[in-house]
């Protein structure tokens, strides 16, 4: 089947205060094109190198975007293939209500139910990780503190890190819920954490040594500190969001 490629001007347009994130915008996009029936059920999308020329953006903003309209249940991922739209009855039901940034109760309630789907799956990655898993969480936590020394957020690092925790619990259900629940909540707290970089630098530094407590856990195949050191990390995430909030 011939490829309806995306056209530059479905390109994303920025938001009005002049700031966006553009895997939210791709994912929207294409999926604007579902709706609209320009990409047909079973039709394969373009390569991801071909969305990056597209978009005019890097790999790793398109396999974010990817993520999302996977864990969103729009499309479907084939090893060695490539991403495919479902068709609707494969789609999932199951969807998270939006969360805004000014409803503080909302986030609280998304909270903690990822810090309940992510503790658990912090303590099976200790148990069942692979060398393999534990190089790629520990490549991840590398980039964030080369990220962090160059001034900057990690933010996608960040993401990567508790992905790949997840995917060494080698569970693909623990892998389809966590991406959901992470892309719910992970607009809200990037723009967060943006708005108060300049004058919480020193909490960054905070979040990194957390980082390393549960990857020192993984690493010793301690499922019991995995776990603690999971949970004391998303309790003060949820504790320094709302001190972000307040900002």
């Amino acid at each position: 089947m011939a490829l309806n490629p995306i056209a530059a001007d479905d390109s994303p347009a920025a938001s009005p205060d002049g700031g966006r994130h553009l895997p939210d915008e791709i994912a929207a996009t294409i999926h604007t094109r579902v709706q609209r029936g320009e990409l047909l059920p079973g039709e394969r999308l373009p390569s991801e190198r071909e969305l990056c020329e597209l978009f005019g953006v890097s790999r790793s903003v398109v396999r974010e975007a990817l993520s999302q309209l996977k864990s969103d249940g729009i499309i479907e991922t084939r090893r060695g293939s490539g991403a495919y739209v479902l068709e609707r009855d494969q789609r999932q039901s199951f969807r998270m209500q939006d969360v805004v940034i000014d409803e503080r109760d909302s986030l609280a309630l998304v909270m903690e139910l990822i810090v309940t789907v992510e503790v658990a799956a912090t303590r099976l990655a200790a148990m069942r990780r692979t060398p393999e898993d534990l190089k790629m969480i520990r490549r991840a936590l590398i980039g964030m503190e080369y990220e962090i020394a160059n001034d900057r957020l990690g933010d996608e690092q960040d993401f990567a890190f508790h992905q790949a925790i997840v995917e060494a619990t080698h569970n693909p259900h623990f892998v389809a819920l966590s991406s959901h629940l992470e892309q719910g909540a992970r607009r809200v707290i990037r723009q967060a954490r943006t708005n108060t970089r300049s004058r919480h630098m020193d909490l960054i530094e905070a979040v990194q040594e957390e980082h390393q407590a549960i990857f020192d856990a993984i690493k010793a195949s301690d499922a019991d500190a995995a776990a603690r050191a999971a949970e004391d990390h998303l309790r003060n995430a949820a504790q320094r969001l709302d001190m972000y909030l307040k900002s």
